[in-house]
């Protein structure tokens, strides 16, 4: 019987080259996003390779609606063997524009939605003694940026999840995090920092790496179990 694994965030770049590198390796995967479309799309792609895939629309900024969606994830494929999930706000707000507003703009992503789904499918994880639950997010969360203050927020959820590795690693499941300071090509951001280029105007440039890079170090990670993070900052 072959494992499965949830992409909630199965977006351009990281996502979907999670969502390929995980079903190149027998996983059945069930990818989440807002949009029917791309999903579409990626599934017919994971299809020609083989893949057993399912397309989820769901807005994951709606922290309610989570108990729904994870039994339409059940109904799908059981209960998860792993899952990862990269959503995240748009935390580019400069450091003295933040406000208490814009904060809890950002929380539903960084740490709401993702605290209920562990609330859903990790008690079933610990059942059986294995599983795990990855994440992949920006750079902020290691360190304050003052043009990305949004980063608070993944710094909470960094927090969040290094106190569930400590709690539930030696029960079997396995919780990593990959922090991650480059442009992930094909991502919102590097495109934008592609069209800017193309079209001679100022930005901030950072190095760019390619998500099936980031997707391998996240399968290693998840299959070593040798360390509940990794940081890929160029």
């Amino acid at each position: 019987m072959s494992k499965s694994i949830a992409i909630f965030g199965a977006g351009p770049g990281l996502g979907q080259a999670v969502a390929h590198r995980y079903a190149q390796s027998g996983y059945e995967v069930v990818l989440v996003a807002r949009r029917r479309e791309p999903l579409e799309r990626l599934a017919e792609e994971l299809a020609a390779e083989g893949a057993t895939t399912h397309v989820v629309t769901a807005d994951l900024a709606d922290t309610e609606a989570v108990p729904a969606l994870a039994e339409q994830v059940r109904s799908l494929v059981g209960e998860l063997d792993a899952f990862y999930y990269g959503a995240a706000a748009n935390g580019f707000v400069p450091v003295l524009e933040l406000t208490p507003e814009r904060v809890r703009e950002f929380m539903p992503l960084g740490v709401y939605t993702l605290l209920e789904l562990v609330r859903e499918f990790l008690p079933a994880m610990l059942s059986r003694g294995d599983g795990a639950i990855l994440s992949a997010q920006g750079a902020s969360a290691l360190h304050g940026n003052p043009r990305v203050a949004g980063g608070l927020a993944l710094a909470a959820q960094r927090n969040y999840l290094q106190a569930l590795h400590a709690e539930v690693a030696p029960k079997g499941v396995y919780v990593g995090g990959l922090y991650i300071g480059a442009a992930i090509e094909n991502s919102a951001w590097h495109v934008e920092q592609e069209r800017a280029k193309a079209a001679g105007e100022s930005f901030w440039e950072v190095p760019s790496v390619a998500p099936a890079h980031l997707a391998d170090l996240l399968w290693n990670m998840h299959n070593a179990r040798d360390t509940a993070e990794a940081q890929y900052v160029r």
